[in-house]
């Protein structure tokens, strides 16, 4: 079966799953009442939105008190993975961030269907507004210097996370240049599976891995300088934050955590982004028009994609609170190089729009041309400077 054929195929057996999980979603099923109060009287109501999943909320009584719950449906072993996922991701957050992130109960399989999938997490009300910047970037700032690895210097995961329904299997490196050059090439293998070949993206593989990555990536941990492997969100869109409506304080969901350097998710403004990036936010505002539940990935990496609302004010706050990595003056290429990865899992995810994969050559194009001389380059002219003072 050739690449197109499958993915028809895949694309027609989710659609069946899709709709048994929406049945399945209207019943509670037996699984889910044993992770409630005993003697609980339960009522479900659709509740928010999903591409992935069905969502509905939990309205349940038990000894005279009420108290509501946020329930997600999934089908088969994709879905089982999924919410398997997101209950290890959101429990990680929240052993860091308990304010910020809502508790996740319980994930598992539904009793009377077996290939449908459940995560149980506490129901907060929410504005459906974006948190302020300075309240949100200082909130992440805080996740990030409190966590840590139990003590380990690696960055990846033993838990693989989703960009929407793409997975990405993480692994463990003892350095985040290896991480991040191994990950990046296995997803950039995908999209060049998933999208077709592409002469312009061929040219660029050998520069992009052999010379940008290096010449970004490397000086974080030569020289005298290091970076620590930071527990981030993973997904940190405008669609993952929102305000509580009760304490006014940031909420944060929907994650796909994973130990890296912390400003993988930091954006730099759209303009800043590529040359041509209006073009791109026209297509993707009228998008978002349409459908504005769709799943993002990756936090300051993140911040800089020009569809995402968390962006340039947030990142200038988040330094308030959590300084750039020395070199600095690479932090906002470096944050280019980190969008890249983003366009990459968009253009698999999305690959019936032409525009991502177009994002992507764009942001390979401008890493690629602007450091051909890689990390020797770099290196060299570090060397000479000291000499010469």
């Amino acid at each position: 079966m050739n690449i197109s054929a499958r993915t028809e195929y895949q694309e027609i057996e989710y659609a069946k799953e899709a709709k048994i999980a929406m049945e399945a979603a209207r019943t509670v099923d037996s699984e889910v009442i044993a992770r409630l109060p005993p003697g609980s009287r339960v009522s479900m109501v659709a509740h928010g939105a999903s591409l992935w999943a069905s969502t509905a909320r939990l309205d349940v009584g038990s000894g005279g008190t009420r108290k509501t719950y946020f329930l997600k449906t999934s089908f088969g072993a994709l879905g089982r993975d999924m919410t398997a996922s997101e209950f290890r991701c959101m429990t990680r957050l929240r052993a860091v961030a308990p304010d910020l992130v809502p508790e996740a109960i319980a994930c598992g399989t539904y009793a009377e269907t077996p290939d449908a999938h459940f995560l149980l997490c506490e129901f907060r009300r929410m504005t459906g507004e974006v948190p302020a910047a300075a309240v949100l970037a200082e909130k992440i700032a805080e996740l990030h210097r409190r966590s840590n690895n139990g003590g380990s210097n690696r960055f990846g995961s033993d838990v693989p996370t989703f960009h929407g329904n793409v997975r990405v299997d993480h692994g463990w490196s003892d350095s985040w240049e290896e991480y991040f050059s191994r990950t990046t090439r296995a997803l950039l293998e995908r999209e060049i599976e998933v999208q077709g070949p592409n002469g312009e993206i061929r040219s660029m593989i050998a520069p992009f891995f052999e010379k940008v990555i290096l010449r970004l990536l490397r000086p974080l941990e030569t020289g005298g300088r290091s970076i620590r492997p930071t527990l981030i969100h993973g997904d940190l869109w405008h669609g993952n934050a929102e305000t509580d409506a009760e304490t006014g304080q940031p909420i944060i969901f929907d994650a796909a955590s994973f130990y890296a350097h912390n400003e993988c998710k930091t954006l730099r403004p759209p303009e800043v982004v590529f040359g041509f990036a209006e073009q791109f936010l026209i297509r993707i505002e009228l998008r978002d028009k349409e459908a504005d539940t769709r799943a993002r990935v990756d936090e300051l990496g993140v911040w800089r994609q020009p569809w995402n609302k968390i962006g340039a004010a947030y990142r200038k706050e988040y330094h308030k609170h959590f300084p750039k990595s020395r070199p600095e003056e690479d932090c906002d290429d470096r944050q280019a190089l980190y969008a890249v990865r983003v366009n990459i899992l968009d253009s698999i995810l999305y690959k019936d729009d032409p525009s991502y994969r177009e994002m992507l050559i764009a942001g390979m194009r401008e890493l690629v041309d602007k450091y051909p001389g890689g990390f020797e380059e770099w290196e060299n002219y570090q060397w000479k400077a000291k000499t010469h003072v």
